[in-house]
């Protein structure tokens, strides 16, 4: 079985990853917490890490499962196929988001176009390329991963 990107629509993460849990497809929609303000008060809220997508764990011949659930857009494809994740991918993800916030982070003259290799925290042992270089932070891509780090210094 293999991890599959589905695209849901705007804001409905939450509700199509339960619909197909009730279901009994196995699903994850990683959550972060963010503090909102509102005009009168600041609350945390829980929000999903990336915006209108989920990932769902299904056997090929099931992959349609997913289209009985309200929300559910489509799937996306890589290069004409639909788009597969890794089981360490999905595990990086999830120890990503149960790690304390605080990382050790030793940092040497990066310049642009350099590749490291993070050293510790939730994307140890994978390689990135310097983006950007600021006063105050540096912008990392994971290409494996295909994401973009900002590491800011405080």
């Amino acid at each position: 079985m293999n991890w599959y990107v589905v695209y849901t629509k705007p804001k409905w993460e939450k509700k199509v990853a339960e619909q197909l849990t009730k279901r009994g497809v196995e699903c994850y929609c990683p959550l972060i917490i963010q503090v909102r303000q509102w005009s009168d008060r600041k609350k945390k809220v829980e929000v999903p890490l990336f915006n209108s997508y989920i990932f769902v764990r299904l056997a090929e011949v099931d992959r349609n499962l997913v289209f009985e659930s309200t929300g559910v857009v489509r799937y996306l494809f890589w290069l004409g196929k639909p788009a597969v994740v890794r089981d360490e991918e999905i595990n990086t993800i999830k120890k990503w988001l149960t790690t304390p916030d605080k990382f050790e982070i030793s940092v040497s003259s990066l310049q642009v176009g350099d590749k490291v290799v993070l050293e510790s925290g939730p994307f140890k042992s994978q390689e990135a390329i310097v983006q950007e270089v600021n006063k105050n932070n540096y912008v990392l891509v994971l290409e494996s991963m295909g994401c973009v780090l900002k590491m800011q210094f405080k």
